[in-house]
């Protein structure tokens, strides 16, 4: 998954409301969590660090899993905070690296899966959007993210999320097709919901204008499976994180059953 694509993501995603998010997670940090943004330049992680400054140092980290082309890697640096970005996709990883290198900024991108990640210490705020928990199709992948994520958070870090519920994929996106083109790129986005194991499947058909001025085909297959509130508090709870709130992303009021992405905080408990 998003070997080509990785291209045209930014290009395809302007929608996605990054600036409205950015706000809603620093301003979550500061009420519950316990990472500080610091003025630039930073002092970097250093084994050499007296225990007192390796302390601050841990808690003042913030890891995004799934952080793709790094575009809210990136805000959240700028915002101050010490940042890590993990994805499993080399391709767009290139491209967050590409954006560290035309920003300055000093962002450590590794390429992990989320349920496989392994960090050098822990960290004091953990995120995950964009729907990227969708991506973990079985019980046994979100439990062993969440341990880890349970791992690496320092004492009282929290952690903050979002998914796409098995509403959206049911009744607002599955078996629709969206289409978008301009000069230099075009894709088609195919989704096909199954209802039975609440997967919804993206078959991406997109072309890339190449340098002769043809236009090369690519296939990409994706899929997400929904879930329910409930769902993810028990998986919560089975992590050892504590449930401190959720939010409709669209109305920022208490989620409900026609909630199509929900934003989730919790905390490890002290």
């Amino acid at each position: 998954m998003y070997e080509r694509f990785a291209q045209i993501y930014d290009k395809f995603m302007q929608d996605i409301p990054y600036e409205k998010w950015l706000l809603r997670i620093n301003e979550w940090i500061k009420a519950y969590g316990i990472s500080k943004p610091l003025p630039l330049p930073r002092k970097d992680f250093s084994p050499g660090l007296s225990p007192a400054e390796l302390c601050l140092s841990e808690k003042n980290l913030v890891l995004e899993l799934g952080c793709g082309t790094g575009t809210m890697t990136e805000m959240l640096y700028r915002l101050g905070y010490d940042m890590i970005g993990i994805d499993s996709s080399s391709e767009m990883l290139n491209i967050a690296i590409s954006k560290k290198e035309t920003s300055g900024s000093n962002i450590l991108y590794l390429c992990q899966k989320m349920q496989e990640m392994e960090l050098y210490s822990t960290v004091g705020t953990i995120i995950l959007i964009c729907d990227s928990l969708n991506y973990l199709l079985t019980s046994a992948d979100i439990e062993k993210t969440l341990r880890l994520v349970h791992n690496y958070l320092y004492p009282g870090g929290i952690f903050i999320f979002d998914f796409n519920t098995k509403y959206k994929y049911e009744q607002v996106i599955g078996d629709a097709t969206i289409a978008e083109s301009d000069e230099d790129c075009a894709f088609i986005w195919e989704n096909y919901y199954h209802a039975a194991k609440c997967l919804n499947e993206y078959d991406l058909t997109f072309f890339i204008k190449e340098e002769s001025g043809y236009f090369a085909r690519y296939q990409e297959t994706h899929y997400q499976k929904g879930y329910e509130l409930e769902q993810i508090k028990g998986f919560l709870n089975e992590a050892g994180l504590e449930f401190i709130k959720a939010i409709d992303d669209e109305t920022e009021a208490c989620p409900n059953e026609k909630s199509e992405r929900i934003f989730v905080i919790a905390q490890k408990i002290k």
